[in-house]
């Protein structure tokens, strides 16, 4: 039986479940989850195994209007994402039905052609009949070639989505090991799940105000590993909140981004987090960089 390679890219609206659909089918927490939008900045590969196929999924940050231009480098690796993939996953949130986002999403994909899936996520929480007006609109917007309703939370409907997957991937040799999960670096996953913790733990419009830099990564002779990582943030007040009083929301972040780490690189994890103030930070070329954008077109 000959090897098949592809890559897949999840894209669509803040929110939708692209990051959590991932790791289910992934098995493996590679990119973010919050329950707040645009969690994710940049594309995360994850590597599935599917029998003598691979399928490179890519996840990519949500697709809205952007405004500063941190916005614009992650739309623009959304876009990039797609453009590059062997097929595409429009991954659209059932509850929410066809909001303006979704449909111009939509028809921006048809304009590009290319071979495109239609995903409905969160099927659990709607009734089926409820799903058939929207696959009406959007077909016409773009012509997809098959249509899935799945649960990223639950598990249904994924292995026939990844049954498919495989099949459609083309003919040709892996690009990655077959136990590889991710060609994400262990320093920006380090620094993500720091950010993680800010979005779980910071409510409002301070983690969005945040990025986060790995500084130093150093293995230890004892088999563990030092992390040294530095919070950007825009505002002095959203420094003083971070920190919390007696530095305790910082003690907080770090204890538990310390367990996700110590779960995810199997071995004992140091992890000291400073936190600086840095404003326009979003609008930095070198900081883009930092977390795996690029800078955008003005």
């Amino acid at each position: 039986m000959s090897t098949r390679c592809g890559f897949a890219a999840i894209v669509g609206a803040p929110n939708a479940g692209k990051s959590t659909l991932l790791n289910r089918m992934t098995g493996a927490k590679l990119s973010i989850v919050s329950p707040k939008a645009q969690t994710t900045r940049f594309r995360v590969l994850g590597i599935l195994m599917r029998g003598e196929s691979q399928i490179l999924l890519v996840d990519t940050p949500g697709i809205f209007k952007p405004r500063r231009k941190l916005d614009r480098a992650m739309v623009a690796a959304a876009w990039t994402g797609a453009q590059d993939a062997d097929l595409v996953l429009l991954l659209v949130d059932a509850k929410a039905g066809l909001t303006p986002q979704v449909a111009d999403i939509a028809a921006k994909l048809g304009e590009r052609g290319g071979k495109i899936w239609l995903v409905f996520n969160k099927v659990d929480l709607v009734e089926p009949q409820h799903l058939l007006p929207l696959i009406a609109e959007l077909t016409k917007r773009a012509s997809f070639t098959e249509t899935f309703m799945v649960s990223a939370s639950t598990g249904e409907g994924l292995s026939e989505l990844m049954d498919h997957l495989a099949a459609a991937m083309p003919e040709g040799p892996h690009l990655y090991p077959a136990d590889d999960l991710t060609d994400l670096p262990d320093r920006l996953l380090a620094a993500e799940i720091v950010r993680e913790q800010i979005f779980l733990q910071i409510q409002e419009e301070v983690p969005y105000a945040t990025t986060v830099e790995t500084e130093t990564f150093q293995e230890r002779k004892d088999g563990s590993v030092r992390i040294e990582a530095t919070i950007y943030v825009g505002r002095a007040n959203h420094k003083a909140i971070l920190i919390g009083a007696g530095g305790a929301r910082i003690r907080e972040i770090g204890a538990k981004a310390r367990a996700d780490l110590t779960r995810l690189l199997d071995r004992p994890v140091h992890l000291f987090l400073n936190v600086k103030e840095r404003a326009g930070w979003d609008e930095e070329g070198a900081r883009l960089r930092a977390i795996g954008l690029e800078d955008p077109p003005a």
